[in-house]
């Protein structure tokens, strides 16, 4: 299988390597991540300025690699569309592996998701996985890699569902104390919104992000509950937004009395 691969920390970060190196012996693996790291970044393209693309030695088993100026989503859509010859181009896009999860509401920020979302719109299975841990060490991702590598072979890729991404989150845990695999729903939030004012030493107010986490039930069935018992949690996400059930409602209380026709 031919994977294209990138992520939101950089092309030198741990995760993307442990990922690349899993993948590598069994498949073509081609990247193309950030030259920095562009984490937060949600669904954002570069349209003010010129991209940069460097093509760099190849890494960790990978076929060919590539870095640049770009956020997450300019990457994939990059590759498809001006670097990867037709020979090249990707049975599956996967993002990550990011350092810390992205879980719930908060897919709405991550760069991550929005990698793996922009293979998505563009028609390919698409996968985005982060490890739900804040520690950046190689060996932190190791667990990972091995999951998403054992997890392919399982998935058929003609029954892939389109316009959808798996987004995948491994707990920070050896192997042994992981308890198993949920298929999940997006919890709500992770985090109250919270803001800690401060002063600096000029005098000058300034803001400080501090929201605490928000407590689910344990047998919800939610990706945020998943982690919390130590499962792998795998929840297939949709860029289809629109509330289809509610349309002829909508309508309804619109058109009211001729409504519709507000301008004639």
């Amino acid at each position: 299988m031919k994977i294209l691969i990138s992520n939101d920390d950089g092309i030198l970060a741990n995760g993307i390597r442990a990922l690349i190196e899993a993948l590598s012996p069994c498949h073509d693996v081609y990247v193309v991540a950030p030259d920095r790291e562009r984490s937060a970044a949600g669904h954002s393209l570069t349209l003010q300025t010129p991209l940069r693309v460097e093509e760099v030695d190849a890494k960790y088993g990978a076929r060919r690699c590539w870095m640049t100026t770009g956020t997450p989503g300019d990457c994939v859509k990059l590759a498809i569309n001006a670097i990867l010859s037709r020979e090249e181009l990707p049975d599956l896009v996967i993002s990550g592996i990011n350092h810390g999860p992205n879980l719930g509401a908060d897919i709405l920020y991550s760069g991550t998701v929005s990698c793996a979302m922009e293979g998505a719109m563009m028609g390919y299975p698409s996968i985005a996985t982060s490890l739900a841990s804040m520690n950046t060490e190689y060996e932190a991702f190791k667990v990972s890699a091995e999951f998403i590598a054992d997890l392919l072979p399982k998935l058929d890729m003609k029954k892939f569902p389109s316009k959808t991404i798996l987004n995948i989150n491994v707990p920070g845990l050896d192997k042994e104390d992981i308890g198993g695999v949920a298929a999940t729903e997006l919890g709500s939030r992770m985090f109250t919104d919270a803001y800690e004012k401060r002063i600096d030493p000029r005098g000058k107010v300034y803001y400080w992000m501090a929201g605490e986490l928000i407590n689910e039930p344990e047998d919800a069935s939610t990706d945020i509950a998943a982690v919390r018992n130590n499962k792998i949690s795998i929840t297939p996400v949709t860029y289809e937004m629109t509330r289809t059930n509610i349309i002829k409602e909508l309508e309804t209380d619109l058109c009211r009395e001729n409504l519709c026709n507000w301008w004639s």
